[in-house]
């Protein structure tokens, strides 16, 4: 630990005790300041908050409780240690001044020794709180990282089942899936500067985005040019064929909105299962044969023979 990054405020109303503990402490390369009443720290700690404070507790106007009482109440300077140093040798004193929010308690007349110890002590503690602190901010943004990865590839319902170790692996008697990719993507897209791929996509896949909820239906994933939607699953209804169908129609309308050659159409597929059949536009109905079963769904990959031939077609 070097010392000399360590900020140290002394209060005491006792010149003789400040100048003694602000030399001791200065010696061994602490920065130290001074406030003579527990008024003039509390405005100096607002104004620039120490690492640790080193308070007497028999004080005019303010007394060292109630300076520490003020401290702990807000919330910018609660976890500043506090170490009290005072000529109370009472048992009841110094209960209350832990109560109160005290870290350490130093009795006057004081060794030198003693107060560099638990002055280290106190800073120790403090420093590995912050590193503890700093781990956990990580630990919670990188949680956060991973959940938004999981809605980004998973229906929430199953992000949901994953994080609380549910299976994930579901049967469905019947649903529909849509996949949709941009007619002529990969050879425009050639053309392009890549953040303006990645912004064009984004803008249009916020767009299918938003029919999806609009529709009741479940994105399962996105691949490149490719938006790969589900109707009837997680959440069985009766209608999702229908569901699909409308989804597909209102994405051919949104897409014809976009300027340019690149996202002047949509291609699609639509499987159902219930009705074994196929559809893509705009080369018109292609029927498959009758098909009839359950749908395995594991996530994040939904498959059925069905499926399998509209997905890779």
């Amino acid at each position: 630990m070097s010392n000399g990054k360590a900020s140290i405020l002394v209060v005491d109303d006792t010149p003789d005790n400040l100048r003694l503990l602000s030399a001791l402490l200065s010696a061994e390369g602490y920065t130290v300041r001074k406030a003579l009443n527990g008024k003039i720290a509390l405005s100096t700690i607002e104004r620039s908050p120490p690492e640790l404070i080193l308070l007497d507790i028999t004080m005019p106007d303010l007394n060292g409780y109630e300076v520490c009482e003020a401290l702990k109440a807000n919330q910018l300077t609660q976890e500043i240690p506090v170490i009290f140093i005072s000529a109370l040798d009472d048992a009841l004193d110094k209960v209350k001044a832990f109560a109160v929010g005290g870290s350490d308690y130093i009795t006057k007349p004081f060794q030198a020794a003693e107060v560099l110890a638990r002055v280290a002590h106190q800073l120790t503690i403090r420093r590995l709180q912050q590193q503890l602190q700093g781990q956990n901010a990580l630990l919670r943004q990188e949680q956060e990282q991973s959940e938004r990865l999981l809605l980004n590839i998973l229906p929430a319902c199953v992000a949901e089942q994953l994080k609380a170790g549910m299976s994930t692996t579901q049967q469905f008697e019947e649903a529909s899936f849509l996949f949709a990719d941009i007619v002529g993507f990969s050879y425009h897209s050639a053309t392009m500067p890549p953040q303006e791929v990645v912004n064009l996509l984004n803008r249009v896949f916020t767009r299918f985005d938003r029919l999806t909820q609009q529709f009741g239906l479940e994105k399962i994933r996105t691949i490149g040019d490719a938006y790969f939607v589900a109707g009837g699953l997680p959440v069985p209804r009766r209608d999702h064929a229908e569901a699909i169908a409308n989804m597909a129609l209102a994405m051919q309308a949104a897409i014809a909105q976009f300027s340019g050659p690149m996202v002047s159409r949509c291609s699609y597929a639509l499987a159902s299962i219930r009705e074994a059949r196929w559809w893509r536009r705009p080369l018109g109905f292609i029927n498959l044969p009758t098909m009839f079963g359950e749908i395995r769904l594991i996530l994040p990959v939904a498959w059925s023979p069905t499926v399998s031939r509209a997905a890779f077609r």
